[in-house]
């Protein structure tokens, strides 16, 4: 079996080559993998980022991508988001080595189960979703039973913003994109699909899928819970009307993900709600503590407080800033 999670490793520094330094820390040059047909299934900001990213680095011959309204099919043509768009699921993924879902993750099973009987011998299925244990759990059996390997992917990019209009050609670049595996994933597959994210410029990290959603209910759900909690309340039509016109930077900057897509952010709390439970009873207990400080009027508690979360934003945000520009670490 293999261990529960494999080193990061970089971005290639060049189309068709990827700098990996194995266990014994020498460079090893790895082919860029490259596939006839990638179909999308979904092309809105992730997939259709994801469709110009591979043109951009020529990592397939063809692009095609599946949508499910016409004014979605305009703006990928508009956009030249893929090579061809079509709202035919089966004409998307006919024929394609590849097979990315993009969708929310409450559509996902079903979509599976649709383009069951179309897929090629052997094809690669994978996805964008943010939670990973339900998803591979479900798909990875089912697109074994029909001759398809499946590894999901979640890459960490994204923006407030949705749909085609909003697609980025460089979205993955120095973006982390964790890749899951349980003991039934198909190794060749496996390095398919890392060496893939690789090529379109992200950083890979493999993980189980339940660590994997345990990690991201922390680091990416929960600011989120806290980022629309801030928006629902702050800004209630409770406060004086003067209150919304206080709110300034730091208030926009913080609340910025709140603006995300409100039935991807419910599929994604409903798919990982064991894990956000848990993470919220810690978290709503931490702030209990520090409003008993405050209570208490114990300042020593309070300014230890603040003193630590510099302490630990400020050395994550360097960590964060090297890893994104392959620096060196300082020297102490």
């Amino acid at each position: 079996m293999r261990q529960l999670t494999r080193s990061i490793t970089e971005p290639f520094p060049i189309a068709g080559t990827k700098l990996f330094l194995g266990t014994s820390g020498a460079p090893t040059i790895i082919p860029c993998v490259q596939f006839q047909k990638v179909a999308i299934l979904g092309v809105g900001l992730l997939g259709g980022s994801l469709g110009l990213a591979i043109a951009r680095r020529k990592l397939a011959e063809k692009t095609a991508g599946y949508v499910r309204r016409e004014a979605s099919l305009v703006a990928c043509r508009e956009h030249t988001l893929v090579d061809e768009v079509t709202m035919d699921l089966e004409e998307a993924v006919r024929d394609a080595d590849l097979i990315v879902l993009c969708t929310p993750l409450g559509q996902m099973k079903v979509l599976a189960g649709q383009i069951l009987p179309h897929l090629k011998p052997g094809a690669i299925v994978t996805d964008v979703g943010s939670v990973k244990g339900g998803v591979v759990a479900e798909l990875e059996p089912l697109f074994s039973s029909a001759g398809a390997r499946f590894v999901g992917s979640h890459p960490m990019a994204g923006s407030e913003q949705s749909g085609p209009a909003a697609a980025m050609e460089d979205l993955y670049e120095k973006a982390m994109c964790i890749v899951t595996h349980t003991p039934d994933t198909d190794a060749e597959a496996l390095t398919a699909i890392e060496t893939f994210w690789q090529s379109v410029g992200a950083r890979t990290l493999c993980l189980a899928p339940d660590l994997h959603d345990d990690l991201t209910s922390r680091c990416s759900h929960l600011p989120h819970i806290v980022a629309a909690e801030l928006a629902n309340y702050v800004l209630s039509p409770v406060h004086p009307v003067e209150q919304a016109a206080l709110c300034a930077t730091g208030f926009r900057d913080t609340t910025r993900i709140a603006s995300g897509s409100p039935e991807m952010w419910h599929d994604i709390v409903a798919s990982n709600r064991k894990h956000l439970l848990r993470v919220l009873n810690v978290f709503i207990e931490d702030l209990q503590e520090f409003y008993l400080a405050l209570e208490r009027n114990d300042m020593n508690a309070v300014i230890e407080f603040f003193k630590t979360a510099k302490t630990r934003r400020d050395q994550w945000q360097q960590d964060f800033n090297r890893k994104r520009t392959n620096d060196p670490p300082e020297k102490s």
